[in-house]
């Protein structure tokens, strides 16, 4: 198995905003009697493409966030997918208010989140940064940049980036006003991990431009990747791009 772990957003494919459909989880965490070990149950919308003794190895587990935000990790069918193609495990979890966790979704309840996640990666599977890559994907590149701003990683991925929620909304916004949420662009330069942006040529719900603004600003920016045609939901779907991950994960970060 390759060294890294990664810690992974719960995938958002959406606008800077806060949509109520995905607040409607496929799945669902169930306790034992001692409400130490969690069991995850599939609903019948859910995409899954493996058998019932992959979902059984998934192992799930609830911490704390704020006091009282409960937030439960899960892994996807996605997420299996993508680890073994890369040969990578995969750490995921929920944001507040979103599937199975607790607690109403904000900026603030974002970056406690994903700390609440990094925590638990390192204490209770003892995992150092340096075999961790953080991954974000559209709203969730806001975590992920604000966590690696602050911790040294192996590397950071960011999948369809934003610049600042003020910029998708306005595009002509030269800078970062104090009521703007999600100011990526104000924390990329302080990453000192290597940073790698994928983004799709014409993704419809976060122009192409905020990759490339966060590309220039980056400290260590590794060779990106621009999927011709690709938009918003579908980078993952063009070949270039699995083959982008494979390269940088068992090669490029070998030679870091």
């Amino acid at each position: 198995m390759s060294p890294y772990g990664w810690g992974l957003k719960e995938v958002l494919r959406s606008p800077p905003s806060w949509p109520s459909c995905l607040q409607d989880p496929t799945y669902t965490l169930i306790s034992d009697e001692s409400g130490t070990r969690w069991t995850l149950h599939l609903s019948e919308r859910a995409d899954w493409q493996y058998s019932a003794r992959e979902k059984d190895a998934i192992e799930c587990f609830m911490t704390r966030t704020l006091p009282g935000e409960p937030d439960r990790m899960h892994m996807s069918s996605f997420y299996i997918g993508l680890g073994s193609r890369i040969n990578c495990n995969v750490f995921s979890y929920d944001y507040s208010g979103y599937g199975a966790s607790s607690g109403k979704p904000s900026e603030k309840n974002l970056y406690a989140d994903v700390d609440a996640a990094w925590q638990a990666l390192r204490t209770r599977y003892g995992i150092r940064p340096e075999n961790v890559i953080i991954y974000g994907q559209s709203i969730g590149t806001v975590p992920s940049v604000d966590l690696a701003a602050r911790y040294e990683s192996a590397a950071v991925i960011l999948h369809s980036p934003l610049t600042s929620g003020m910029r998708v909304a306005f595009p002509d916004t030269k800078k970062t006003y104090c009521f703007d949420a999600f100011p990526n662009i104000d924390k990329i330069s302080k990453v000192t991990s290597p940073v790698l942006i994928i983004h799709g040529t014409e993704d419809e719900v976060i122009d192409f431009s905020h990759g490339l603004a966060l590309y220039e600003r980056c400290q260590r920016p590794v060779e990106p990747l621009w999927v011709e045609g690709a938009g918003h939901n579908d980078v993952e779907l063009y070949g270039q791009y699995l083959e982008r991950l494979k390269q940088f994960v068992a090669h490029e970060l070998v030679n870091v």
